[in-house]
């Protein structure tokens, strides 16, 4: 089993930013990706930053030059960069980690951006 705990998340006006992170532990060996996810009211759950075991990235068109993915394995922790927030960035920001043929989800935690 592995255990994800999200934590960043809050309000912030259009143009700022925020640093979400994502805390695994447990089985946290042998974990060949993690990845942010969010989902706004009323959409589905849309990939966001994915971050490879050998530490490739790739991002959402919709976040590309204004969120950053990265990973620090001596902390077991995840972090996504966010900067140039918009309104349309509002949702819950879930972390997601893959193990071998296994997903794991955090809790999530919320993000609002104000105009």
């Amino acid at each position: 089993q592995v255990q994800l705990v999200e934590s960043g998340g809050g309000l912030v006006q259009a143009g700022g930013s925020l640093r979400l992170s994502c805390v695994a532990s447990g089985s946290i060996s042998s974990i060949n990706a993690m990845a942010w996810y969010r989902q706004a009211p009323g959409k589905q759950r849309e990939l966001v930053a994915r971050i490879t075991a050998v530490g490739n990235t790739d991002y959402a068109d919709s976040v590309k030059g204004r969120f950053t993915i990265s990973g620090d394995n001596a902390k077991n922790t995840m972090s996504l960069q966010m900067n140039s927030l918009e309104p349309e960035d509002t949702a819950v920001y879930y972390c997601r980690a893959l193990r071998g043929g296994t997903i794991y989800w955090g809790q999530g935690t919320q993000v609002t951006v104000s105009s």
